[in-house]
């Protein structure tokens, strides 16, 4: 009889979770992105943040990490500092991201995100994130006027910056 059960589990193999119910963040981007009178801006942040997110599970579904508002460059010395102005760093010098409750929908991903800038949180539920072979991204459409800020604008009013943005964020897997 212990030779059986020896036999049985002896052949056993380990359960795995299988390689796309697990991803391992290692780096993020966000860019911001929107149109001024004067043209076209874009202001992004790079950085290494690394986690790992189970998919589709109740262990650990969940991503969250701040950002560093002041380590947004976006390519012009002016351009940065009206940008850290507008989302007063002073203040709020750390922005919030949460992804949670990920789960597998085709080769993409639905999730509910949380995203905190100033004192505003702003909450998607269902939120698509899109998959691609080095990372999975997100695209958020929205107004400084939904965060309760003021686009900036220069020489008195001849230069201003639309109300709408796009924050675009890449988080690129392992």
């Amino acid at each position: 009889m212990g030779l059986v059960i020896f036999f049985f589990l002896g052949s056993a193999k380990p359960t795995f979770l299988p390689d796309d119910s697990i991803l391992v963040i290692n780096k993020i981007k966000i860019e911001i992105t929107g149109n001024s009178t004067v043209g076209k801006y874009n202001c992004s942040n790079f950085f290494t943040k690394k986690d790992t997110v189970y998919i589709n599970s109740i262990k650990k579904n969940i991503f969250n990490t701040e950002i560093k508002m002041s380590n947004f460059d976006c390519g012009n010395k002016i351009m940065t500092k009206d940008l850290q102005g507008t989302v007063k760093i002073k203040q709020f010098p750390n922005s919030t991201v949460c992804i949670k409750d990920i789960r597998s929908v085709g080769k993409n991903y639905k999730c509910n995100l949380n995203f905190l800038i100033t004192n505003k949180t702003i909450q998607y539920k269902d939120f698509i994130l899109y998959a691609d072979d080095n990372k999975i991204q997100g695209s958020l459409n929205l107004k400084f006027s939904d965060i309760e800020l003021e686009p900036p604008t220069k020489m008195a009013g001849l230069i201003k910056v639309k109300d709408e943005i796009v924050i675009n964020f890449s988080l690129y897997k392992n």
